[in-house]
């Protein structure tokens, strides 16, 4: 339970600085952190280092409250850390919604190629989820990819649930030049 109460409370200590004023999405390495719950990271943060202190192996959820504090912690999240703490969780969930976070951390580590690379072989359990689309598109975009990176964005558009993303991922689209 402590795992899952500290991943809810460092992903609600950020909710203010999750959606602009003009209802876009705003990512995280966007996300002005003044307006971050301040409190509730502190005691997120608090939350996984005892259970990580405990001994005890840790779960998804220890896991996934750990790559939250590496995110909450500093002005930088450490990309090194995150990818170790995915490798972790991977070996507990191979899903493809886990595989692809990795790719993200990876890509932010180890550059946009290493991470498409990471991507390539998990299409077929994503393809009808925007993010996997989204976070092509950004790879793509940081290649220079214009034309592909603009057809990702696309598909991601067209699946994604709510208009935050929606507004978001069409900017980053028309904001990419046609090759």
């Amino acid at each position: 339970m402590t795992g899952i109460l500290a991943l809810m409370l460092l992903t609600d200590a950020r909710r203010p600085a999750r959606v602009s004023s003009a209802g876009e999405l705003v990512p995280l390495a966007e996300q002005d952190r003044s307006r971050w719950d301040a409190a509730l990271i502190s005691e997120g943060h608090a939350l996984v280092r005892e259970r990580l202190a405990s001994g005890v192996a840790p779960g998804p959820y220890q896991l996934l409250a750990a790559i939250n504090a590496v995110h909450t912690d500093g002005d930088a999240p450490d990309w090194t850390q995150i990818v170790a703490l995915y490798d972790q969780l991977v070996r507990l969930d191979r899903s493809p919604i886990v595989r692809l976070n990795r790719a993200v951390a990876v890509a932010e580590r180890d550059g946009p190629e290493a991470g498409l690379a990471l991507l390539d072989g998990l299409e077929p359990g994503l393809s009808g989820y925007h993010a996997y689309y989204a976070a092509r598109a950004g790879l793509l975009r940081r290649l220079g990819s214009s034309t592909a990176a603009r057809e990702a964005y696309d598909s991601a558009i067209g699946l994604a649930g709510n208009s935050a993303e929606v507004a978001y991922l069409t900017r980053q689209r028309d904001d990419v030049r046609p090759q």
